[in-house]
C-alpha cells in the first residue's frame, strides 16, 4: 500500500510563487510583471506597448484559430491554439486590471447554475 504524501502548506511571500497557485495564476504574474519592460526583449511588453485594442485584436485572432482547429478536430493544434488564446486573454486582463481571482470567483458563483438560468439572470 502506497503512503499518502502529506500536502505541504505553502507560505506565500510577495513575488514568490507557491505550489498552491494555478498555472494560469503564475502566468498572469509573469505577464503583469512585463508592463513597462523593454518591447525589444519581451513579446508581452511589446503587446502592452501597442495598447489594449491591439491586445484584444490578437486575442480575437487566437480565438478564431482555436475555433478552426476545434472544427477540424486537430487535437494537438487545438491545444496549442488554446494555450495561445489563454495567454492573450490573461494579457488583456492585465492591461485592463482584471485579476484572475475576480474571474475565478465569478466562475465559482456560477457553479451549479443552469447555463440557461444564468443567462436569464443577466437580462434583468
Amino acid at each position: 500500500m502506497a503512503k499518502k504524501k502529506k500536502a505541504r502548506k505553502a507560505r506565500s511571500k510577495p513575488g514568490i510563487v507557491t505550489i498552491d497557485e494555478h498555472t494560469l495564476d503564475r502566468l498572469y504574474l509573469v505577464i503583469d510583471s512585463r508592463k513597462g519592460a523593454d518591447p525589444e526583449t519581451s513579446y508581452t511588453a511589446r503587446l502592452f506597448s501597442r495598447g489594449r485594442q491591439q491586445i484584444a485584436k490578437k486575442l480575437g485572432e487566437e480565438a478564431v484559430e482555436a475555433l478552426i482547429e476545434g472544427i477540424r478536430g486537430d487535437k494537438p493544434k487545438l491545444v496549442a491554439e488554446s494555450a495561445d488564446m489563454l495567454y492573450h486573454l490573461l494579457t488583456l486582463w492585465a492591461a485592463v486590471g482584471v485579476k484572475p481571482k475576480a474571474v475565478w470567483d465569478e466562475l465559482a458563483r456560477r457553479e451549479g447554475l443552469s447555463g440557461i438560468a444564468e443567462k436569464a439572470s443577466r437580462k434583468r
